[in-house]
């Protein structure tokens, strides 16, 4: 891939969401530069995933700032919508188990042809296009770390079929193929092995370097990684009130501490915003 930076730059202060019933979070500040990796930790329930989605205009915001690509949220939500892509985001942006590996590639593949390319692009003639989508479809596999010969049927393995990771790596190859300016991940390391959440964040650590900005939800971040611009969600102890806030730097890669014993404020406002979304 391109090792040119072409990922968007991500900046946060004070940012929150808020449901009917409380925060799903609040009080989150960091900048992290074009073609970073910035790894979202928290608990179940904290607001990590609100998060996510509201950095990539998908869920609005109640209190603060944040620009994504120098476009602020809320205001150019769609903007911001067009330059970044879900991965793995339950209910959201999820893999079809019925589908085959083939299947989500093609459709995923059509779906940019008509939708996400130029009118140009769209009157080239039809063996051009082709060639084109395999191209796309050929880097992001690639990029994701996917080698379809060793899958057990190839690409026409079930999704259902894929081993956990396999289904990570496929998620984030269709949500490559727009060509984002930033990857948004939910759940990276959710029922991974040591083996492979270091396998995980192998593959996001070369995407940021190739120059994709990155944003991976997680429990917990590769340990003494500095390259990762950590931000943490959830009532915590230490630095963290027991409010739901947090913050973060380019070099803090800290463990976060211990979840507050009133953090349920923080889980029901999380599920309500998450509800509004159509996952809860």
């Amino acid at each position: 891939m391109d090792s040119t930076p072409h990922g968007a730059a991500v900046t946060a202060a004070g940012f929150g969401v808020k449901g009917p019933r409380g925060w799903a979070f609040r009080n989150i500040d960091f900048t992290a530069g074009p073609g970073s990796l910035i790894a979202i930790q928290g608990p179940s329930g904290s607001g990590r995933t609100c998060l996510l989605l509201a950095l990539t205009g998908r869920m609005k915001s109640a209190a603060g700032t944040a620009e994504v690509d120098g476009l602020p949220l809320p205001k150019k939500k769609a903007a911001v919508r067009s330059v970044t892509a879900l991965a793995h985001v339950p209910g959201v942006a999820e893999l079809d188990p019925a589908f085959t590996v083939g299947e989500h590639l093609r459709e995923r593949a059509l779906l940019q042809g008509r939708f996400g390319g130029s009118l140009r692009a769209l009157l080239r003639p039809r063996q051009e296009r082709r060639a084109a989508a395999r191209a796309l479809v050929d880097a992001a596999l690639s990029a994701a770390g996917l080698d379809l010969e060793t899958l057990p049927k190839g690409i026409r393995t079930s999704v259902r079929d894929l081993e956990r990771l396999e289904a990570l790596r496929l998620s984030v190859a269709l949500a490559l193929i727009g060509g984002p300016r930033l990857l948004a991940v939910d759940d990276t390391d959710l029922k991974l092995s040591a083996d492979e959440r270091a396998a995980a964040w192998k593959m996001l650590h070369g995407l940021a370097a190739a120059g994709t900005t990155v944003l991976a939800v997680c429990s917990e971040p590769p340990e003494g990684d500095a390259d990762v611009v950590l931000v943490r969600t959830g009532s915590q102890s230490g630095p963290y009130g027991s409010d739901g806030t947090g913050s973060a730097d380019n070099t803090d890669s800290t463990p976060a501490g211990t979840p507050a014993a009133d953090g349920h404020d923080d889980e029901e406002g999380a599920a309500d915003a998450l509800a509004e979304t159509g996952r809860a």
